[in-house]
């Protein structure tokens, strides 16, 4: 998914992450591979969010995604790997309820 401004801030008020600016120099290998999303990096790799169907949590919903993980100890390369879903949501719009 890709999020506008608002939705970033809100995911970033619920995970510990950096997202990685549009101009950033691998986005545009990044969505060759993944698709357009907006990227997050954080201690363990990185992380795009996808729509969740949530039926206990009213509004828009994401879950984060696992795209990759650091390949040293430095966190400098990424080791990418089959997306796996985390089961950690993330409210983007709440419900206008």
């Amino acid at each position: 998914m890709k999020l506008n401004s608002e939705q970033v801030k809100r995911t970033m008020m619920q995970m510990e992450a950096e997202v990685l600016p549009d101009d950033h120099p691998a986005i545009a290998r990044l969505n060759s591979v993944f698709g357009d999303h907006t990227y997050f990096v954080d201690r363990s790799g990185l992380k795009v969010l996808e729509p969740a169907d949530t039926r206990d949590i009213e509004g828009q919903t994401g879950e984060i995604v696992s795209l990759a993980e650091w390949s040293d100890a430095s966190l400098t390369s990424l080791r990418p790997h089959e997306p796996e879903p985390t089961g950690v949501i993330v409210v983007l719009e709440p419900s206008k309820h």
